[in-house]
């Protein structure tokens, strides 16, 4: 099997573990309409003028004006090298929160070619997209002070990533908006990859694991691990043949080994891939409880 039809040419490497074209669910879905108590503004510019990268709002329809919302930033996965923020998952994980009176930003962000590494303008789009919440909270009616983040898969990571990073990591983009926090309150990786230190190349970072040791520490969520870090949810079903679930394991014991705040739920029997209602059960108690508990103050 080539490189290229391995899912997007990327997990498949960093973890040795092969799965046909088929097997890859992260394309774009068709474009469905809100439900009943949902807005949703499409192809909203948050990054600078000269990049194409757009993102998706969702938003609790009919909101009183003094009203200000939590909001969720909402990452696709795919690999670091495809995706869409209007794919099925990104979708009825958006509809979901705004039902529940979240403000939802999918987005897409700068993704890899076998010509282009993007490692770290990927997070840095991710972490924009956090200060363009803040700068547009008063007319977005965000409350800036909770804002959480979420991901699958490749977006898992760069979900893990925004919550365990702080400045002092190097992480930060210095522009735009360089003066606006990036934190986020908590945030939800899920089936991301903790480590990624003994992958054999990835087409984002560009050089081999071998040539580039350093690069692969620093694009691995558990380097960041510290007992001051924003409380994160791990979610990772036990048939996942992509990212294996010990990487969950792992991650979630180097957040205990610490001290730092966590939670971790194996999904007996769910696959790589999987929405906040996949068959096995219902995550849109646990994902929405989550986010309760540490972006509505009070509740």
């Amino acid at each position: 099997m080539q490189r290229r039809n391995l899912i997007a040419g990327v997990l498949v490497l960093l973890i040795g573990v092969s799965v046909s074209p088929a097997q890859d669910i992260e394309a774009p879905a068709k474009l469905q309409p809100a439900p009943e108590g949902v807005t949703i503004e499409r192809n909203i510019a948050y990054l600078p003028v000269d990049r194409a990268e757009k993102a998706d709002l969702y938003l609790p329809a009919k909101r009183a004006r003094d009203v200000r919302s939590p909001a969720v930033l909402i990452i696709h996965g795919g690999g670091w090298t495809k995706g869409d923020k209007g794919a099925s998952r990104e979708f009825n994980i958006g509809t979901t929160l705004a039902m529940k009176g979240y403000v939802g930003l999918s987005i897409n962000y700068v993704l890899a070619t076998k010509d282009k590494a993007t490692w770290p303008q990927n997070l840095h789009d991710c972490k924009t997209a956090v200060r363009w919440l803040r700068r547009n909270a008063e007319r977005l009616q965000i409350d800036p002070d909770h804002i959480g983040v979420i991901g699958g898969s490749a977006g898992g990571h760069l979900a893990a990533m925004i919550t365990l990073t702080g400045p002092d990591d190097g992480l930060d983009p210095a522009a735009p908006d360089g003066k606006i926090s990036c934190k986020v309150q908590c945030g939800v990786n899920m089936y991301g990859p903790g480590d990624l230190t003994e992958s054999r190349g990835l087409e984002t970072i560009g050089k081999s694991r071998e040539s580039a040791p350093e690069v692969y520490k620093a694009f691995s969520p558990v380097t960041y691990v510290d007992k001051n870090d924003a409380p994160l949810l791990i979610l990772h079903g036990t048939a996942d043949k992509i990212v294996p679930v010990k990487q969950a394991e792992m991650l979630a014991a180097a957040m205990k080994k610490v001290g730092a705040r966590h939670e971790l739920l194996i999904i007996e029997g769910a696959p790589h891939t999987f929405d906040l209602q996949p068959k096995e059960r219902d995550l849109r108690p646990v994902v929405v409880g989550f986010f309760d508990k540490y972006l509505k103050p009070g509740k």
